[in-house]
Parts: C-alpha cells; sequence; structure tokens
C-alpha cells in the first residue's frame, strides 16, 4: 500500500509460472495498490542508492554499475507509473542504453545527466498524473477479509 517498488513489480511481473485462484483474485485488483505514492518511494529510493554509489566511487573509482543499470530502470517505471497510472516492467527502447550503463560503457557524468533528468520528468509526471493520491484500501482491505474469511473453518 506504500508503493514499495519491490512488491509493485512482483504484482506486474511477466514471468509467472502458476496462479491460484486467489493470486487471481490479487492480480484483478492490483490497480488499487497504485497512487501518487509511488513518487516518493521510487524517487526518495534512488536518490538515496546514487547517494550511496557515489561513496562507491569515491572509495573505489567506480560504482556497481549493474546497481546503476536498476536504479535508472526504476526511475523509467516510476516515470511511466505517473505519466500513465500503469506499470510498465518492460524497458522497451532503453533496454539498450541501460545494458551499456550495466557493462560500464557510460560515463558516470553521462548516467548522472540522465538521473537528473528522470527526476525532473517524475517532477512534471506528478503535475498531471492520472493516479489517485493514495491507493484504494478499502478495496485492498476487502479482498484480504474476504480471503481470510473464506479460510476459516465453518
Amino acid at each position: 500500500m506504500k508503493a514499495n517498488p519491490n512488491v509493485l513489480e512482483v504484482l506486474w511481473s511477466p514471468l509467472v509460472r502458476r496462479v491460484t485462484p486467489v493470486g487471481q483474485e490479487l492480480l484483478d485488483i492490483r490497480q488499487a495498490f497504485l497512487s501518487q505514492l509511488a513518487y516518493q518511494t521510487y524517487h526518495g529510493y534512488t536518490l538515496s542508492q546514487f547517494k550511496k554509489l557515489e561513496a562507491d566511487l569515491r572509495q573505489r573509482g567506480e560504482p556497481k554499475w549493474k546497481h546503476v543499470m536498476h536504479l535508472l530502470r526504476l526511475l523509467l517505471s516510476a516515470r511511466t507509473l505517473l505519466r500513465t497510472g500503469e506499470l510498465a516492467i518492460d524497458v522497451g527502447d532503453q533496454r539498450d542504453a541501460l545494458l551499456a550503463v550495466r557493462r560500464g560503457e557510460r560515463s558516470w557524468e553521462e548516467v548522472e545527466r540522465w538521473r537528473l533528468s528522470l527526476h525532473r520528468d517524475l517532477d512534471d509526471a506528478m503535475d498531471g498524473t492520472p493516479l489517485p493520491a493514495v491507493p484504494n484500501i478499502a478495496r485492498v482491505d476487502g479482498w484480504l477479509r474476504d480471503v481470510r474469511l473464506r479460510g476459516v473453518p465453518r
């Protein structure tokens, strides 16, 4: 309900092996979890992680590029979410650019420019986001109560 990026990505993952009936019910209401809280969680998390990466850069001369790539991917995902109201896991046309970052083929300055641009995009996307201010707590709570009641022996 707090728009944790890891949890939301699990709910939207295209990599599904098996879905139980209760799992399908959860997938059917997953939109209820989305809200403008995503701005703060994605923005705040990536910002704090980039500060840690800057420390790695100072201490070791380079950051952990795989981690940098994943943080940029999160920012891209958040941008789409805030702009459209839909969570996209697939990075589409940004895949090659992200993989170049992962391989260390981009300078820290290039990555930093991209990151700052994405943070500005998030700020701009908040102005016209279709997302509700808060998640639909009543819908999720109602579903959860119903699932729990179905599990109680009668």
